[in-house]
């Protein structure tokens, strides 16, 4: 792996440089290795689309229907008693719901193209004899030289050559809402791929900070790209594709077992073999509901319009029947990848009462740190001037303090620490970090409005909690 070479190897093992890739090299690497574009699944043509909107098993019996009715109710019928009602019928309702469905599900993937066509990334990458240039993300190969800084996207896989405070939020890649510093040099370690911290990724983005850095992975060949491969295979049956493979074993079966008992029974009865098998064939058709399947796809085309009026396409009608049957929907994440946004809900002390001297407490740390403020400061500083009108001594917090002294965040300590004086000349210091940081260096607690030794019974009890 890259970031298992030493640094000083890295350019060498890419066959690149500083200076980056000349022309020839380029020509050979885009030859060997594609456009750094992700496959997120082959297009369907549109043969195969068309026919994929008329092909399932309730369409698949109306067909027979259709056939069986052609050759006994025109095609075998006596001149005079030739009737293509049923012929006519059938064939109507398989067309309309086919068509429909055909195009919807067509102006959904024609809508979803479009909006994917409008977004146009480019990339800092350095080449010999051209210099530092932008260049669109899908002409970039391994071993080019890539610049970062403070908005960019990653545009492949990438070794880190060069960082100066360099903050990646990978929130797309592991759903984690907090960036993640990296180094050019290789630490440790202990748990997913995306920890190594001279490693960074397609899909994420720069947060803060600048660096340089060599492409060792482009299109389906990053981390991104593999991801993709298993989200472009075949998904599983949705409940309403199970549904209707249901409804149409239970009429096929309906038919084995009737359709027979009713030929011999008529053919025995009556000795009329061939009016027994025309009435048996009528008891099939009879037993179909033709109308069922426009009749499904026009309200699932119906709830893709209503949807698409509030800007969400639905590519697969049969995903709205999934959609309309949850009844308890439970997610995580989702203010990460949508508004990459946290809401602060409750400020609450060691008994788990709604303290607002917790939050006084964590607005001054927020408020007066130094660097980049995380989503959850971010949060904790919105939520208190939500408060203001409701308790107006939060108004007072931005002026009523000065800031002292600072101990910022590291990942040995995975605390931080801030030094805040009042106008009366009181200093007090905020500590934050992670609870088992926090719990392992405090010996007293307030509790009830009292200050009492914290014991390891207590400790205990509140990592449980």
């Amino acid at each position: 792996m890259p970031q298992k070479i030493p640094e000083k190897n890295v350019f060498a093992a890419l066959s690149t440089s500083q200076e980056g890739l000349a022309d020839e090299q380029v020509e050979q690497l885009r030859e060997l290795h594609g456009d750094n574009n992700v496959t997120h699944g082959k297009k369907e043509s549109l043969f195969k689309r068309l026919c994929n909107a008329f092909i399932n098993p309730f369409t698949a019996i109306l067909f027979v229907l259709a056939i069986v009715s052609a050759c006994t109710e025109i095609i075998w019928a006596a001149p005079g008693e030739k009737d293509a009602t049923t012929v006519i019928i059938i064939t109507v309702m398989v067309l309309v719901s086919g068509i429909l469905r055909f195009v919807q599900e067509t102006r959904s993937g024609n809508a979803a193209a479009k909006l994917s066509a409008m977004i146009h990334t480019t990339a800092a990458v350095t080449r010999k004899h051209h210099g530092t240039q932008e260049i669109p993300m899908d002409e970039i190969v391994v071993g080019d030289i890539v610049t970062l800084s403070a908005g960019d996207m990653i545009p492949a896989d990438l070794r880190i050559v060069t960082a100066k405070d360099l903050f990646i939020s990978q929130s797309a890649l592991t759903g984690e809402s907090e960036p993640v510093e990296k180094l050019p040099q290789k630490q440790k370690i202990t748990g997913a791929i995306t920890e190594a911290s001279n490693l960074a990724f397609m899909g994420s983005n720069v947060i803060s900070g600048s660096a340089t850095g060599v492409v060792i992975a482009t299109g389906n060949d990053t981390m991104l790209g593999d991801m993709a491969k298993h989200l472009s295979e075949k998904p599983a049956k949705t409940s309403f594709e199970k549904g209707v493979n249901s409804v149409s074993w239970v009429l096929i079966r309906f038919m084995l077992i009737m359709v027979p008992i009713v030929l011999f029974l008529n053919g025995f009865a009556k000795g009329d073999w061939l009016n027994a098998a025309l009435f048996a064939i009528s008891i099939a058709v009879g037993l179909t509901p033709e109308m069922l399947p426009m009749i499904v796809t026009t309200c699932l085309a119906k709830g893709a319009v209503a949807m698409s009026r509030q800007k969400v396409i639905i590519k697969d009608l049969n995903a709205i029947q999934n959609l309309g049957s949850i009844d308890v929907l439970c997610t995580d994440k989702t203010g990460t990848l949508t508004k990459d946004k946290v809401a602060l809900e409750y400020h609450l002390n060691v008994m788990g009462e709604e303290d607002d001297r917790i939050l006084r407490h964590a607005f001054l740390n927020s408020y007066y740190q130094t660097g980049l403020k995380n989503l959850m400061d971010k949060a904790i500083i919105e939520r208190t001037h939500a408060l203001i009108e409701r308790t107006p001594a939060f108004a007072v917090l931005e002026n009523n303090y000065t800031k002292v002294d600072e101990i910022p965040f590291d990942f040995e300590r995975r605390r931080m620490s801030i030094v805040v004086a009042d106008k009366k000349g009181k200093t007090q210091m905020i500590t934050k970090g992670a609870i088992e940081e926090m719990l392992s260096i405090s010996t007293f607690v307030e509790y009830h409005g009292e200050v009492v030794e914290l014991t390891d019974e207590m400790k205990k009890w509140y990592w449980q909690k």
